[in-house]
């Protein structure tokens, strides 16, 4: 989807679909992503057949390329693709995260789980209606936006084969405020999706289904990184 649009004035008059609408339909897809990844995650815990996968050599290697490629192939190519194609790659992008959230079923409490997905839930809806109804100008933040995200893909990448546990704790609270941004950020983009591509209702109906992606990976984020920090796990 083109940034350039997030610059356009949200006085353009769109007609059909209104704007409350659009927006109440795209946080539905973004609860219907979540709702998969919490049956796949307990369905496979509840059933153990989640150690089937986990009995996979360097399956947390498999299921991460699984869900880059997924992403990367959604976020490049939605603009030639059809509605239902991004809304099944969208779910099954969900469906992978539940097989890797079947791991912190097996390694936390669920005291714990429901605890952090409570706090992130209040933080993810104040930051959503901040993002809504703020007048912020996200383009002169943007750029520490993307640095910040950069270096916390690097940080995470680093630690998988040096030990950078001591300084875990910090950057995971680089990263819940990070995502608190992103969340305000994608929240007011809605905005922008619904009066760049609302007059193209197959457009529109795309960049609901990938500003959905955008607002699940932020909730998803969120949420591990908030569990990083006030998680503790089982003895």
């Amino acid at each position: 989807m083109n940034e350039e649009m997030m610059n356009r004035s949200y006085e353009v008059q769109v007609e059909g679909e209104s704007l409350g609408h659009y927006t109440a339909k795209t946080f539905g897809w973004m609860f219907a992503g979540l709702l998969i990844t919490f049956v796949v995650a307990v369905g496979g815990y509840m059933t153990r057949a989640i150690a089937y996968v986990y009995a996979i050599p360097y399956w947390h290697y498999i299921l991460l390329a699984a869900e880059l490629g997924v992403v990367i192939f959604l976020s490049a190519r939605i603009e030639k693709m059809s509605v239902g194609m991004a809304r099944a790659l969208f779910f099954l992008y969900a469906a992978l995260n539940g097989i890797v959230f079947c791991a912190y079923l097996i390694v936390f409490d669920l005291t714990i789980l429901w605890t952090v997905f409570g706090i992130t839930s209040v933080f993810f809806g104040i930051m959503a209606l901040i993002g809504w109804f703020g007048n912020i100008n996200f383009a002169k933040i943007r750029p520490f936006m993307m640095g910040g995200l950069i270096f916390l893909v690097f940080f995470w990448l680093l630690a998988m084969f040096i030990d950078l546990s001591a300084f875990e704790t910090t950057v995971s609270m680089i990263g819940i405020f990070l995502f608190l941004i992103f969340t305000a950020y994608d929240t007011k983009k809605i905005q922008a999706y619904h009066a760049y591509y609302g007059q193209v209702p197959e457009m529109a109906a795309k960049a609901s289904i990938f500003a959905a992606l955008q607002l699940y990976l932020d909730f998803i984020n969120l949420f591990i990184y908030l569990l990083r920090v006030l998680g503790r796990r089982k003895s």
